[in-house]
């Protein structure tokens, strides 16, 4: 059982008790969503937290009571939670599939079904097509239309996993080859290692004296749905969490080709094969060899790089997008790095729609190491969130000052909010609350259909304003479940260069906005961007990989990153942006 099945029970939960109306199901949905993003973000797995402490230690968790430290025993221990099948029963729907839809929520997935029999993705799809939801009362042809085109991008991502699933799940592998002794090196490769926001299947590379017996533990781990082909040095599995993995174990002599090959994109290998062939060479996973067949470089990829005549190129930069041609000039840039990021400025407390409290997220940004957090729960107009009212924020930041004086020099908390921009391009506080603010992040939450035009005015309204910091996630996708708003990201990059405003890298898996391209389209103006977590959990702070990894695909260094700075630095920046 993995964290993420688990998650998804407890979020299906939520979903089918959304169509209760009964007095304490605000409460229990709220309850159940909170406890699947804190097992969702979980490092460790579940299992292993009930293992050592049972119940109790799950109640230490965030936003896990005893009554659901009870359900998730229940289903560790038992493969099925009743409340679950009792509300399955309710309403046989595939609850999950049906609301990944845009769109599409759980009172209307139980509406198609009281209505049409819509139990599942197929169902729908057949009922759209044979336009019986417009005929619906309360429906009609808009909300058809926009079915469609949620089911349309479902379909379009081909079955390909969140890069936030993929790479803890490939890791997870890695991690047991490694324990179990039989390995001595053990890799993870492919588009993971390329940090693509979404992958097809996954890759390790490994090296062993005792391949065999490799291949057998792959085939027998618990992650292993079922085995597809199993040799005596590569073997690949379908895996529980719905993609395939391949396992190859390497002769250690052939390692850094075999990384350097099943790293690089397809066009980036041609690229590079085609280089080694035009100085007499042959390049291939075991190596890169002269004319005569003799063995050039094969142990690390920074030497078969450099036998071609190349700077070594960072991972995320191989998809022949003109990285070759820079590592043939030595020009690859100095790429940012986690390590270079000190601090979070997009977080949110349970204030709002986080699940931690103010304390608890200081906490966990000083043992990310991080030197400053920037608070910034949502405003008063986004009301599935609970956001704050102006009052409501100036009470909130009394509480800051109290917990930074208590917290002394261990970390700096700097007063914030995301803040709507609503659909004439204002924003959703006062002037004189944002001008009293640290941070401003200002994203768009609502009327996400508009035209391009109006939507391209709407932000650089927001952003002329001079109360704006960092523009949240700019194009406002959802992986695999939304399609970005229709904008021009030029004149927006246009309006952050003369007002002085960063764009996010928005690290939240889901999210991932800006991604590499966008971020390429734009790095050539006079702009910053923040990479943030968008934290709403503790765990979620482990997210700025994701972030990191994005900006290295699209080619930034740590000088391009505002939190990149140090308090006093970034407190610079963000003054004259009010300048």
């Amino acid at each position: 059982m993995s964290n993420k099945e688990l998650a998804e029970l407890l979020e299906e939960i939520a979903k089918r008790l959304s169509v209760e109306d009964t007095p304490n199901s605000r409460f229990e949905v709220r309850a159940y969503e909170k406890a699947a993003a804190t097992i969702g973000a979980l490092a460790e797995p579940v299992e292993d937290v009930y293992a050592k402490g049972g119940k109790e230690a799950l109640m230490k968790l965030p936003g896990i009571g005893k009554g659901l430290a009870e359900k998730i025993g229940e289903y560790i221990n038992e493969g099925s939670i009743a409340k679950l099948e009792e509300l399955r029963k309710r309403y046989p729907i595939d609850m999950n599939a049906l609301t990944r839809i845009e769109g599409l929520g759980p009172k209307t997935a139980v509406e198609l079904y009281k209505k049409l029999g819509v139990k599942n993705v197929d169902d729908l799809k057949r009922a759209l097509e044979q336009h019986s939801v417009r005929e619906l009362p309360g429906f009609g042809e808009r909300s058809e239309e926009s079915m469609l085109k949620g089911l349309q991008v479902i379909e379009s991502s081909g079955g390909r996993l969140l890069l936030g699933d993929a790479l803890p799940e490939a890791e997870r592998i890695v991690a047991l080859l490694i324990k179990s002794g039989l390995v001595e090196r053990a890799v993870v490769a492919g588009s993971t290692r390329r940090m693509r926001e979404t992958v097809g299947d996954l890759d390790v590379l490994a090296t062993s004296k005792q391949a065999e017996k490799v291949m057998d533990l792959f085939a027998s781990i618990d992650q292993v749905d079922r085995v597809i082909v199993k040799g005596p040095t590569k073997t690949t599995v379908w895996l529980k969490l719905g993609v395939s993995c391949d396992l190859r174990v390497i002769e250690p002599d052939s390692f850094g080709a075999a990384l350097q090959y099943f790293t690089g994109s397809k066009a980036h290998n041609i690229q590079v094969r085609t280089i080694a062939v035009k100085k007499g060479y042959r390049l291939n996973e075991y190596g890169l060899f002269d004319r005569s067949g003799k063995l050039m470089s094969s142990k690390t990829e920074e030497d078969v790089y450099a036998k071609l005549g190349m700077q070594y190129v960072p991972p995320e930069m191989r998809e022949a997008r003109g990285e070759v041609e820079l590592a043939q000039k030595g020009m690859i840039p100095e790429l940012v790095e986690l390590s270079d990021i000190k601090g979070d400025l997009h977080t949110h407390t349970k204030e709002t729609d986080g699940v931690n409290t103010l304390e608890e997220m200081a906490q966990a940004a000083i043992d990310t190491g991080y030197s400053y957090m920037a608070v910034t729960n949502h405003t008063k107009s986004l009301k599935v969130a609970r956001g704050m009212n102006e009052k409501q924020f100036r009470e909130f930041f009394a509480r800051m000052d109290d917990l930074s004086k208590k917290l002394g020099d261990r970390i700096e908390l700097l007063k914030g909010a995301e803040v709507d921009i609503l659909r004439d391009g204002t924003l959703d506080l006062d002037e004189k609350t944002l001008r009293g603010m640290d941070c401003v992040v200002a994203s768009v939450h609502s009327a996400l259909k508009i035209n391009g035009k109006e939507m391209t005015e709407r932000i650089v309204k927001a952003l002329d304003s001079g109360l704006v910091h960092i523009l949240g996630h700019p194009t406002g996708r959802v992986v695999n479940g939304r399609e970005a708003y229709s904008v021009d990201l030029d004149k927006v990059a246009e309006a952050a260069e003369r007002d002085g405003v960063a764009l996010e890298i928005n690290a939240f898996p889901s999210r991932l906005d800006l991604n590499d391209q966008n971020i390429m389209r734009v790095s050539s103006y006079k702009i910053n961007f923040a990479i943030d977590t968008d934290s709403h959990n503790t765990s979620h702070m482990a997210f700025m990989r994701y972030g990191v990894g994005m900006a290295r695909r699209g080619w930034l260094t740590n000088g391009r990153i505002l939190n990149t700075r140090g308090a006093k630095e970034l407190r610079k920046a963000l003054e004259r942006n009010r300048a």
